[in-house]
């Protein structure tokens, strides 16, 4: 199937507690540069719970239609109910490619639309490049370099992405655009309900917001080697990051883990202890001004991508370190 230089681009927005999500907006930024080229619309589909009042921000991040289900049965993410309603209104418009925030609610949605709709899905994309006939090449990292995977058939070409991989779109106030009302399917037998959504706040900074993260690896050996790392970033009033080796020993919370699989950070300063520096974790650093990184193999991958490298056991070189900031810190 070929695309249709009138087929959209497609972005299903999501909202938490009152806003939308930072990723939707990403989302719709790319999704307008991709447009530009397309010369076709951006639209968005959005569901809830009183979520009439969002249209005004969405329309002034770029969007050009927004298909509207403002109703009960919307008000908390029900798969089928999303699903089913967000494939009939795709089968309708045909869009060319359709977004996805990397999100726990997409994680879920994404495939069963690309099941619905009878194509393909790449997730937790690093790049989106547009090719000839609007073939959309979809980035991820692998095999310790970037695979480039393409739909070159079926459409909509669905891809998910984490938050932080694309800017946050300038605003244009005062934009606008147009909204089509969506109604809840009939007859749809919702055999899973959500019957609550509990919300646990992060502990400490904030990962993607942090201007300074300091991440540990698999070289900390051990748990008491991640409370090292956990106190180094305490001292610095950092947010603490892991590799996935640290989440699977159990020391570090997957909720941490930086990287293709994990959260997209920007940070001022970076500092990664004990960890190598496979692609898989340093895809997840972005616009980092300076990097240092602690690692006791002079040949470690991570020595090549950072500003500052010292070759050290962390074991040893982290508790030192911490003696120093807190005799500065003191003095």
């Amino acid at each position: 199937m070929t695309n249709s230089p009138n087929r959209p681009i497609w972005v299903i927005a999501e909202q938490l507690r009152g806003k939308i999500a930072t990723v939707s907006l990403e989302l719709i930024g790319q999704a307008r540069n991709l447009a530009g080229t397309l010369r076709c619309p951006v639209e968005v589909v959005l569901l809830g719970k009183g979520v009439s009042n969002h249209s005004g921000s969405l329309f002034s991040a770029g969007v050009d239609v927004i298909y509207l289900g403002d109703s009960q049965q919307f008000e908390q993410y029900q798969p089928e109910i999303y699903t089913e309603t967000i494939a009939g209104i795709a089968k309708q418009i045909q869009p060319q490619i359709l977004l996805l925030g990397s999100t726990y609610m997409a994680r879920e949605l994404a495939p069963l639309l690309a099941a619905r709709l009878k194509t393909g899905l790449t997730a937790h994309c690093m790049e989106l490049i547009l090719e000839g006939d609007g073939i959309l090449k979809q980035q991820i990292p692998a095999y310790g370099g970037i695979m480039s995977i393409i739909c070159p058939e079926k459409r909509p070409q669905i891809v998910t992405v984490a938050r932080g991989v694309f800017p946050i779109p300038a605003m244009e106030k005062g934009r606008k655009g147009e909204i089509v009302t969506v109604e809840p399917p009939q007859g749809i037998k919702n055999r899973v309900k959500t019957l609550d959504v509990v919300i646990t706040e992060p502990e400490g900074v904030p990962l993607e917001s942090a201007g300074v993260v300091v991440a540990g690896g698999v070289g900390c050996e051990c748990l008491e080697g991640w409370r090292e790392v956990e106190a180094l970033a305490e001292a610095l009033n950092a947010a603490l990051g892991s590799t996935r080796p640290a989440v699977d020993e159990g020391w570090a919370m997957l909720d941490t883990m930086i990287g293709q699989s994990g959260k997209m950070v920007h940070p001022d300063f970076y500092i990664g202890v004990g960890l190598s520096g496979e692609l898989q974790h340093m895809v997840g650093i972005t616009g980092a001004k300076v990097m240092v990184a602690i690692n006791n193999d002079p040949k470690a991958p991570v020595f090549e991508q950072v500003d500052f490298g010292i070759v050290e056991d962390c074991r040893l070189f982290v508790p030192v370190l911490l003696e120093k900031i807190n005799q500065y810190q003191n003095s």
